[in-house]
């Protein structure tokens, strides 16, 4: 596994994307708390792969993995609170939780890669 930059990093790539989504789906909501936490929580995920990926040693990459993994789990349970909360319908709940497990995912086969 070689990458040159991270935004050639799937994971990356696919986080952005979440995060693209959530502001769009979330932008309008007056729960200014339940808003700036589930936009810095996906936001964090993102950020963190590519932190981890500039310090260019695999240990500090791999920390770093494994905090965007615990970010990829709170935008999950905010999607979960989002759905209780009424704020989201069952659909986008259903595709925001998949595209969190998806990312989580590759977070893992990412750090598994990187400690071997």
């Amino acid at each position: 596994m070689k990458f040159n930059q991270f935004e050639e990093i799937i994971a990356w790539q696919k986080a952005q994307e979440l995060t693209l989504i959530i502001y769009k789906k979330f932008n309008n909501i007056k729960d200014y708390s339940y808003r700036d936490q589930i936009f810095r929580a996906s936001t964090s995920i993102m950020n963190n792969i590519a932190e981890g990926f500039e310090r260019k040693s695999n240990k500090d990459f791999s920390k770093f993995l494994f905090i965007a993994k615990g970010s990829c789990g709170e935008v999950r349970s905010m999607v979960h609170l989002g759905h209780n909360l009424k704020y989201l319908s069952e659909s986008d709940s259903t595709e925001l939780i998949n595209k969190t497990i998806e990312i989580s995912k590759m977070l893992s086969g990412l750090i598994k890669t990187l400690q071997t």
